[in-house]
Formats: C-alpha cells, structure tokens, sequence
C-alpha cells in the first residue's frame, strides 16, 4: 500500500548517505534490524533512527516475525516520489524514458 506522505519526506530521507545504504541493502531482501546494523560502522541505536525516518518517509515497511523487526524496500512509494517530481520538472521525462526503452529494445 502506497501512503500518502508527502514527497518532499522521501527526499528529506535520501539526503542521508547512510539511509541510501541502507536502501541499496534493502535491494537483496529482507533483512532485521541487527543484521542492518551489522554493515555499518556506526551504533545499532542510529540505524533504528534511520530506519525510522525511512519508514516513515515511506519507501521502507516493517513487518514483525517472532521477536525480530525485518525491512523491505516500498519499491513503488520511492518510484512513486521520483516520478512526481520528474513530472513537475521535467514534463518530457515519461517520452524520454518510452524512447530510451525502445532504444534498448533494439540494441
């Protein structure tokens, strides 16, 4: 499910390098908490922070399995965010993206 935060709540959490990681570690699944923190150089403590911001920025949900608190990437709530303010900026963005595809589909 899509919520309905504001975007600008998106780019507020991709202004941090961290919470970027934290999103490109999302990609390969499903990970807890302690397993996030593990990757990183710096206090479970923060990465409970940035994982809050993400989450409720909205491109990270939560869900609970026994004791543990394990992430996924709301895919669609990034894209989502990404697509309005290309939109707003740059109106030709959605022919640009059909031609570029088209493009790969003939290389």
């Amino acid at each position: 499910m899509i919520t309905t935060v504001p975007d600008g709540a998106v780019f507020q959490a991709l202004a941090s390098a961290t919470r970027r990681q934290i999103l490109r570690e999302l990609k390969a699944g499903e990970p807890a908490a302690g397993e996030i923190a593990e990757r990183f150089p710096i206090w479970a403590p923060s990465i409970s922070r940035h994982l809050a911001v993400l989450r409720t920025a909205g491109p990270v949900v939560e869900r609970r399995e026994g004791n543990r608190v394990l992430y996924r990437l709301q895919e669609r709530r990034l894209l989502s965010a990404l697509r309005d303010v290309l939109s707003a900026v740059c109106p030709a963005q959605a022919i640009i993206v059909r031609q570029e595809r088209r493009r790969r589909g003939r290389a």
